[in-house]
């Protein structure tokens, strides 16, 4: 993997634009209505279906025969985790790579952290997960930089494994960022989000312009990069119109996971700006 400092420095001059687009979508998460043990009391609000039980003031509805919910306020110190898919099937790309683009993605958003003085951590995952401890500044953005101009995409994916371990190393909320190409099983994504439920969570699914448009046609040997397995096929129109069903229907899916835990999805071609990505992701 090659990421230049060029793009630090591309960062750093675009870097009051980001903030205008950040202010109050990623800062703004650092304060959430949310419930649990030693938060602090904010105020009160209306009951609206869905909300927990648990927090429904009965001796406020004792007097006034209304149902009223107590809002929480959390500690504003959130730390972004930032989970990067390294496996084979991301070593894919016509003019830049998956991997280098999410990668990409992924120094982005731990340099609007530093810059937003959070805590960040990057991990990856391909058949094993690895992960730095949750730091603030320069110093752990140089560490991310250089972890990830070490690192190849390759081996086959412990997607859900590797999620599963990592959900225990988050002890309080916060803002968990997976990107990936989600070529995974949805009931394997439908758990992980449900395990993570209760942080603020964006997918960002990362494919490749070939992928998105399947510009193609004619012979093909296809090669899995992940288990090295191969195919012959023909691309004509109607394999095209097969791809294009199944893969938004996949996403659909995906899609209709996050509604369930109020997350975010995003899919972005490798062939975007690397600014309009993040435009994207936090408007």
């Amino acid at each position: 993997m090659a990421i230049s400092t060029d793009f630090l420095r591309q960062l750093e001059k675009f870097n009051l634009v980001i903030r205008k687009k950040v202010a109050s979508s990623f800062v703004g998460e650092r304060r959430a209505d949310v419930t649990g043990s030693g938060l602090i009391f904010r105020d009160y609000s209306n009951y609206s279906y869905g909300d927990d039980f648990k927090n429904i003031d009965w001796r406020a509805y004792a007097k006034s025969e209304k149902l009223y919910v107590k809002r929480y306020e959390e500690d504003r110190n959130l730390t972004i985790h930032i989970l990067l898919d390294l496996s084979g099937s991301m070593d894919f790309g016509n003019k830049i790579k998956k991997s280098d683009f999410a990668a990409m993605i992924a120094l982005g958003f731990s340099y609007i952290a530093m810059k937003n003085n959070e805590k960040f951590v990057l991990s990856t995952f391909d058949d094993k997960l690895e992960f730095f401890r949750p730091q603030k500044g320069a110093h752990q953005l140089a560490s991310i930089l250089r972890y990830l101009n070490s690192k190849q995409a390759k081996g086959i994916s412990s997607f859900e494994k590797s999620l599963v371990s990592y959900r225990s190393l988050i002890n309080s909320k916060a803002m968990v960022i997976i990107i990936s190409d989600f070529f995974y099983d949805t009931n394997e994504i439908k758990n992980i989000l449900h395990r993570y439920k209760g942080n603020k969570i964006k997918l960002i699914q990362v494919l490749d312009s070939m992928e998105k448009k399947m510009d193609i046609e004619g012979d093909y040997n296809l090669i899995d990069l992940e288990t090295d397995g191969r195919m012959h096929t023909f691309v004509d129109s109607f394999l095209k119109k097969q791809y294009f069903n199944k893969l938004e229907m996949h996403n659909a899916s995906i899609i209709d996971a996050c509604g369930s835990v109020k997350a975010d999805f995003f899919s972005v071609s490798s062939d975007e700006g690397i600014f309009d990505v993040f435009y994207k992701v936090l408007s």
